[in-house]
């Protein structure tokens, strides 16, 4: 079981590395620290207004502090003592109340700077955090560009890879039906195989109707030659006899004038 838990682990691991984008963990990684920020900025606004509300309640207890104080200077110059010493009593349990509102007071606004502080060293991390995930970012970019183009260039990326073999297979059965036609025709050529449509001949039956060719032009240009031979030899006994016939025919006799 534990060997089985171990692979199981290991596989899933090496799943989840090949399957992890450094780039989405960084952006993943500064989404958090946007939200923590933001909470942090939260909690000094939250300080903020408890020390802005006891501030509120300090100057309404001063106000009534000042009230009582001077009803109990009123009452003693009107000789009612009673009077002025119920309102110095009061005002004493206010003045109790104003010391402890005071140290509240104190207290959120040393809180509120220490969130203040703490929000702007946040910001500051979390800006320079936001710079170097941009450069790791871009750094990452390139360098996978670069492996592709590499892989690429070198052929051993799967893309290429099929392309490789695909050009492989191609140029091999054009290999394959070159050597079938050459072999064909050196079967043909040599008789070992007949040609069903009659218009293939071997070499000695093409040399024997080209002689045969040859011949019968050699014999058309004989009588040719012969038939204009024969029409000059026409022409030129027809022209004979035509000087013959104009000697044979008789000559006018010369007329003398009488006178």
């Amino acid at each position: 079981m534990k060997r089985m838990g171990m692979i199981f682990r290991a596989k899933a691991n090496k799943a989840l590395d090949r399957a992890e984008d450094p780039r989405e963990t960084l952006d993943y990684s500064y989404q958090k620290q946007l939200e923590l920020l933001q909470k942090v900025r939260r909690g000094v606004a939250d300080v903020a207004t408890s020390r802005k509300r006891l501030e509120l309640q300090l100057t309404e207890l001063q106000k009534k502090s000042t009230t009582y104080e001077d009803q109990g200077r009123k009452a003693l110059a009107l000789g009612r003592e009673d009077l002025a010493r119920e309102a110095l009593s009061r005002r004493a349990a206010l003045q109790q109340q104003v010391t402890d509102l005071e140290a509240q007071h104190t207290q959120l606004q040393g809180e509120e700077e220490k969130l203040t502080l703490a929000s702007q060293r946040l910001q500051a991390k979390v800006d320079a955090f936001r710079t170097k995930k941009e450069t790791i970012k871009a750094t990452y970019t390139a360098a996978q560009a670069q492996t592709q183009i590499g892989e690429a260039f070198s052929g051993i990326s799967e893309e290429m890879g099929d392309v490789g073999m695909a050009i492989q297979r191609a140029e091999d059965k054009t290999e394959q039906l070159r050597a079938r036609a050459g072999a064909l025709d050196e079967l043909i050529a040599s008789g070992a195989l007949d040609d069903p449509s009659g218009l293939a001949k071997d070499d000695i039956q093409a040399e024997l109707d080209r002689l045969s060719g040859g011949s019968d032009v050699e014999l058309e240009l004989q009588r040719m030659k012969a038939e204009l031979a024969g029409g000059s030899d026409r022409q030129a006994i027809e022209g004979g006899q035509n000087g013959q016939s104009a000697q044979n025919q008789p000559q006018d006799t010369p007329k003398f004038d009488k006178s």
